[in-house]
């Protein structure tokens, strides 16, 4: 990430918490940090074989082989940030209900009364979920310092689009008419997932993760009046409860573009866009403070290189080197994306993050010489 030329550079990063975790802080970096959410997944061939032996849901809760994948786009790119491969709807199991993937989730039985709500369980994470604590255990001796692991949960809203549903809606219908028809039946769901999440993040903090996201992926079928009302007060919950000066906090919404004011509400140190809002309009309503993630849209990766490099500069030309950022898609990687695609948009965004760092220094400098001399 840094070349062998800077050597005093990396003492002092070697020194200090890995690039990812700083630019999260919205400390000072010499490059930007880059991690892709799904970066482990069906588009890598590596991948393919360890899934040709066993199934999705066998591999979250077998150490080894979620260690295994996890590692694999960190050995082949060199991301600065490694995701814990798991699911989101890990902790629903936990909770009592059955999930399936078919290949969608499925949840059985779904929750949509008062009694369903009383019937779900607050699972003690470290023995319900022990297979994931253990799984960041193994991560952090098998990583480099350099890479920050990161864990993560589902935000209430969208693990209870799951559960209320049952699964996969395009409409939520289900779960909106609960929202709507039965309010504290709803907030008593949304309470319940809250606590649970908090369980579970804080858990994966005290295995070892150095940045925790929450990923709210159905909060954009939600207008600002009804986040502020049945989400925005559980969201802040959470961070409340887990986040730490230690381990930041990443807010990742799909379809949010209209809510992220109300994201920063809730607290968060980073907030992660999808690729309909540009970083330039993110920062002008966010201010140029809050550390921001993303966004490139995941299909600019089936690109030629050049459009590749160019999209990719237009956002950190957007947000600015002065802006904290970390890069990343708009969601997560796809499975057809091209191997060549992703390696292009790692070496681009290292090179390119720390010219225009380069680039800013030396015009501060200039000015300091130009001012010392009037």
């Amino acid at each position: 990430m840094i070349s062998p030329e800077t050597g005093a550079i990396r003492v002092l990063q070697d020194a200090q918490d890995p690039l990812l975790v700083r630019a999260c802080r919205g400390e000072p970096v010499e490059t930007t940090p880059i991690w892709l959410m799904r970066q482990a997944g069906r588009y890598l061939p590596e991948y393919r074989r360890v899934r040709a032996q066993v199934d999705f849901l066998t591999l979250c809760r077998t150490p080894d082989l979620a260690v295994e994948v996890t590692l694999q786009p960190i050995r082949r790119f060199g991301f600065d940030g490694a995701i814990l491969f798991s699911d989101i709807l890990m902790p629903v199991e936990a909770m009592g209900l059955e999930v399936e993937f078919n290949p969608a989730p499925e949840v059985n039985p779904p929750v949509r009364t008062e009694s369903d709500v009383k019937a779900l369980r607050r699972p003690d994470p470290t023995r319900a979920l022990g297979f994931v604590l253990e799984t960041i255990r193994l991560l952090r001796k098998e990583l480099p310092p350099s890479v920050t692991l990161l864990g993560f949960a589902g935000a209430p809203f969208t693990m209870a689009a799951y559960m209320v549903e049952g699964e996969v809606s395009k409409e939520f219908v289900r779960l909106k008419s609960l929202m709507y028809r039965e309010p504290l039946v709803f907030h008593a769901l949304m309470e319940k997932l809250s606590l649970v999440v908090s369980d579970y993040l804080s858990a994966q903090i005290e295995a070892g993760v150095q940045v925790v996201q929450l990923f709210d992926t159905w909060s954009g079928q939600l207008g600002p009046r009804d986040y502020r009302e049945f989400v925005l007060p559980h969201v802040r919950r959470i961070v409340e409860l887990v986040k730490t000066p230690e381990v930041p906090f990443i807010l990742f919404g799909n379809g949010t573009g209209s809510l992220l004011e109300l994201m920063a509400e809730a607290g968060p140190d980073v907030v992660s866009l999808d690729w309909r809002t540009s970083m330039k309009e993110a920062r002008r309503r966010l201010g140029p403070r809050m550390p921001l993630q993303g966004n490139l849209d995941p299909t600019v990766l089936y690109a030629p290189a050049d459009i590749i490099r160019s999209r990719a500069r237009e956002i950190l030309e957007d947000v600015g080197p002065d802006t904290p950022h970390i890069f990343n898609l708009g969601h997560g990687v796809t499975p057809e994306t091209p191997i060549e695609g992703v390696a292009e948009l790692v070496h681009f965004v290292h090179e390119e993050g720390r010219r225009l760092r380069e680039q800013a220094s030396g015009a501060i400098a200039v000015g300091t010489k130009e001012a010392e001399r009037e």
